[in-house]
């Protein structure tokens, strides 16, 4: 089989089909402020902020589970860029220096654009993304790699769920609202949902290699439970957050992709070989999408 170009080996490593996930975050924080102060270059540069920073996660990815030789013929999902031929542990290195400054440019970008007159808030934002950024290195990257030690799905909801949607809406309103941590418990932990799926399915090989994830550490029974209970909590944290600020039931609109993240938890108890679970990362994950633009276009017509 002939070699794919260059173009098309960079596109498979940043492995595009996981933005619309990392967008949901900020499109759900965002628009929970739009009501009391919207800007649209905030909104751009927090999304642009946001993809550099996924693609960066992806590449760094990439580079330690093949460096630790976790991605070898054991593992089930689709083969990563440096175990497929298709780059070298050199242009996936380099790629890395590039994507995080990029992602620290765009971060600062972002702060100037929403924060520049407010100089101590500024420094405390700089302080999250630079956060953000290691968070993204160290999850499979060095001796002390926190995905190796089940600590994966604690900074997923974190920095995908609570400083994601906190964040994005803290940028364009400039006010705190705690109630705002309930929408960020929802998309934190459907998007924890997407790396339970991801780490069911590749429990046996992660075992093997000795990467610990929570998965691998409470096995496939309890992952299941764990992966009900985390669609549960975040349907329940949605509903709150919009029971707590109701105008109107336009809001509830969100409601149309419960269906979606039902059905996902039914078929994952159906499971029956962990090759099985690879179809329904991408279907929790356009749920997740899905769920963030209904969501947002219920607080836009919440009037």
């Amino acid at each position: 089989m002939d070699q794919p170009s260059k173009v098309k080996a960079w596109l498979y490593a940043f492995r595009l089909r996981t933005l619309p996930l990392s967008f949901s975050c900020i499109i759900v924080g965002s628009f929970i402020a739009y009501q009391r102060q919207f800007s649209w270059l905030v909104f751009g540069l927090a999304l642009l902020t946001t993809l550099l920073l996924q693609v960066l996660s992806n590449l760094a990815n990439d580079y330690g589970d093949s460096e630790k030789g976790t991605d070898n013929d054991d593992r089930i999902g689709p083969k990563r860029a440096i175990q497929a031929g298709m780059l070298s542990f050199a242009e996936i290195r380099t790629a890395i220096i590039i994507c995080g400054a990029l992602c620290l440019l765009s971060g600062c970008g972002l702060i100037f654009a929403s924060l520049r007159e407010q100089a101590v808030t500024a420094l405390i934002f700089l302080a999250l993304g630079i956060g953000a950024i290691v968070a993204a290195l160290k999850y499979t990257i060095g001796s002390g790699a926190y995905g190796y030690h089940g600590m994966g799905d604690v900074f997923v909801l974190l920095f995908f769920g609570l400083v994601g949607v906190g964040g994005s809406y803290y940028l364009q309103s400039h006010t705190l609202d705690l109630s705002v941590l309930l929408p960020g418990i929802a998309v934190g932990c459907f998007a924890t949902g997407v790396l339970n799926l991801n780490n069911m399915r590749d429990r046996l090989s992660d075992a093997k290699a000795g990467k610990n994830t929570i998965v691998v550490k409470m096995g496939d029974r309890n992952a299941r439970i764990y992966h009900t209970l985390l669609i549960t909590t975040g349907w329940a944290a949605a509903i709150a957050f919009v029971a707590l600020h109701f105008v109107s039931s336009v809001a509830f609109v969100f409601l149309l992709t419960m269906p979606l993240f039902w059905r996902n938890v039914l078929l994952v108890w159906r499971v029956k070989e962990p090759k099985e679970f690879d179809p329904y990362l991408p279907q929790l994950a356009i749920s997740t999408f899905l769920f963030s633009i209904l969501f947002a276009a219920g607080q836009v017509w919440n009037v």
